[in-house]
């Protein structure tokens, strides 16, 4: 076991050290891979939420397919709105409990700095505001690919499957939406810190070190656009809509939940899983954790900060290394 890092880090970390899921390791270990998978489906966890979520909203917040393919553009305001009203309940909700109401204080906080208002660092004087604004944009573009997966289910483009015709394969989509979404994130991501692409467009996410709901979605249109671009897969594998929205509220809903800054969510003594100290250790850190706990890469290639003072040496030396090669 790896000591815990500095108290001066952090006001609270979950248990230490951090670990990635066995799925990946060598040789195979598929008992610990199924214990860790049903561990990630906790009925009471974001995951398995957001997959109700997405069973209820493609049941009763989305136009039926033959509606959609007759056109015309109400269907596309009914998604766009339905999607802003998630936004606005999930950020906002977590903003104001957490943040403004502060209903369960500094409990499970991991840094307790206040929300950053230096003008010279945030648009409108105000990290809240300028998150709140570029989130917008995000849910935008989150809106536009989903109307655009939808319309190509509706037209006969994208292979569609449902539980009836395809159980097995409808099954196992379920469980690779979620790991497709972290593949997807590390290597756009990890493009995002290369040269000219972080200077001009991730480097308006990095700015919020220190996160809250609102700072999940807040980046450059750039990069919001190309964010939900995996739902894009569908194009090629068998799917349906409801796993289309499925994998899109792993960022449209994923990101507010990941950023809130608080490793759980306290109602009425209840304790629910809420933040992501793997990513938060990311935006402290920066060149680190750039993938997601389902992802291997970061253990593979050196990136892996596991949330201990031995992360923090294995990181420092690496970036060295690295400052000695240039």
């Amino acid at each position: 076991m790896g000591s815990p890092p500095r108290k001066t880090f952090w006001h609270y970390t979950p248990p230490l050290p951090v670990k990635l899921s066995p799925y990946y390791n060598w040789p195979p270990k598929p008992v610990a891979s199924l214990i860790y998978l049903l561990k990630s489906w906790n009925p009471v966890g974001w995951r398995f939420l957001m997959f109700l979520m997405a069973i209820a909203i493609w049941h009763f917040a989305t136009p039926p397919l033959n509606e959609i393919a007759n056109g015309g553009f109400n269907w596309i305001l009914i998604v766009a709105a339905r999607n802003l009203v998630i936004l606005l309940t999930i950020a906002g909700g977590l903003h104001l409990w957490l943040l403004v109401w502060r209903r369960q204080q500094d409990d499970g906080r991991y840094d307790t700095r206040s929300m950053n208002k230096r003008a010279s660092l945030f648009h409108f004087s105000s990290q809240l505001k300028d998150n709140i604004f570029w989130s917008l944009f995000a849910w935008v573009f989150w809106s536009f690919w989903e109307c655009l997966i939808l319309w190509a289910y509706a037209s006969d483009i994208a292979p569609m499957i449902t539980p009836a015709t395809h159980p097995v394969v409808f099954f196992l989509m379920i469980v690779l939406v979620p790991i497709w979404a972290g593949v997807h994130f590390y290597w756009f991501h990890r493009l995002l810190h290369v040269g000219p692409l972080f200077t001009h467009v991730h480097s308006w996410h990095h700015k919020n070190t220190n996160t809250g709901p609102w700072s999940g979605l807040a980046m450059h249109p750039v990069e919001s656009f190309f964010l939900f671009f995996d739902t894009m897969i569908f194009f090629i594998l068998p799917g349906h809509p409801v796993l289309a929205i499925f994998l899109l509220l792993h960022h449209g809903v994923g990101a507010p939940v990941s950023h809130a800054g608080f490793e759980y969510l306290t109602i009425k003594d209840r304790k629910v899983p809420l933040g992501d100290f793997f990513h938060q250790l990311h935006h402290r850190f920066f060149d680190c954790n750039y993938g997601t706990w389902d992802t291997p890469w970061d253990q593979w290639f050196g990136t892996f900060h596991d949330g201990t003072e031995e992360g923090n040496t294995l990181i420092n030396r690496r970036r060295k290394t690295l400052s000695q090669r240039q």
